[in-house]
């Protein structure tokens, strides 16, 4: 895997003689501090209790475009982003791989020069991390990250979102993350360590967060005060926590492991019992699609505590805030 770092930090490090973007990514939680997310969060609030019809005059991104280019499947990524773009006055484009000619083997460096410029941005989803790393760095334009194998950053701002929402405050928290140490985790464990919400993930072994990304939000942590704690004990993650999340046990592109995977995470189901260690008006998230029966109960997914759907909700509003953040300037 490679390791989590600033895209700002990446490119001054590159060669001179390399032309290097100038632009603003969002490549992970850790390439914004802690004051971009607490303002990106409030405008998100505010364009949500806005609704469809978000500005009576001119909308931010009239005339703007936004490329999607997605190696894997979605539903709430890709639509939470069209439409966002769509309310904010813009437009999107949905670019397939495959059909353009980087599936007959054009470099990403020119297809990302080319696409620089066409849009105003573009959203990639993709396998490997070093590929939006390329793209970011061949690109004159914001590049954001619309979920790789290492990070999920859209993801985990929004469900920061919900959390704020629910509770009004994130510091002084606690997020029990059950099940695989996987990208959702990673953005999760990046987005605690800004802001200063604990989190406490129970993983079976071999499948536990990436070490690198925890040795750094550990060191960032020691700012805000948040716990990052790495368990093998469900019960343990969950007990006295405020939010119980928990993710698919086996992602896209990892489905020979499945039969495997099962296996190895019996006992890691967010169920009634693991429920009731949490706090009594704790909430529980999901980041879509579910296994029902598998990574979580139906009786707790469609229980008044939890807050999944409004977190799938929130994704839109997050997503504006984000495109007007990067693309409106």
């Amino acid at each position: 895997m490679t390791a989590p770092s600033s895209a700002s930090s990446r490119l001054r490090a590159a060669s001179s003689s390399r032309q290097v973007s100038s632009a603003r990514h969002l490549l992970s939680v850790f390439d914004l501090p802690a004051k971009e997310i607490e303002r990106l969060l409030d405008r998100a609030g505010e364009l949500k209790q806005r609704g469809p019809n978000l500005f009576p005059g001119e909308p931010p991104l009239r005339g703007k475009t936004l490329g999607l280019i997605f190696q894997k499947a979605s539903t709430r990524t890709r639509i939470s982003f069209e439409v966002a773009m769509t309310r904010l006055g813009g437009h999107s484009l949905f670019l397939s791989s495959d059909e353009m000619q980087l599936g007959r083997g054009e470099p990403i460096a020119d297809t990302a020069r080319v696409l620089s410029g066409y849009l105003d941005g573009i959203v990639i989803r993709t396998f490997e991390h070093a590929t939006l790393e390329s793209w970011a760095a061949h690109s004159t334009i914001p590049v954001i990250n619309g979920l790789t194998d290492l990070h999920h950053p859209c993801q985990a701002l929004s469900d920061l979102l919900t959390i704020q929402e629910r509770f009004g405050r994130l510091s002084g928290l606690k997020l029990a993350y059950i099940g695989d140490g996987n990208n959702v985790a990673h953005s999760l464990i990046e987005a605690a360590a800004r802001t200063g919400l604990s989190i406490s993930l129970a993983c079976p072994k071999g499948y536990q967060p990436d070490a690198r990304i925890l040795a750094t939000a550990r060191r960032e942590a020691r700012a805000t005060g948040a716990a990052i704690e790495v368990t093998t004990d469900p019960v343990a993650a969950a007990k006295a926590s405020h939010i119980l999340y928990t993710d698919v046990w086996t992602s896209m592109g990892q489905e020979r492991e499945a039969a495997r995977r099962r296996k190895a995470f019996r006992g890691y189901q967010l169920n009634r019992p693991l429920l009731k260690r949490a706090q009594s008006d704790a909430i529980v998230l999901h980041c879509l699609p579910a296994h029902r029966g598998e990574e979580i109960s139906d009786d707790v997914m469609d229980s008044p505590q939890s807050a999944i759907f409004q977190q799938a909700e929130n994704r839109l509003h997050m997503q504006k805030a984000i495109l007007e953040w990067l693309l409106g300037v």
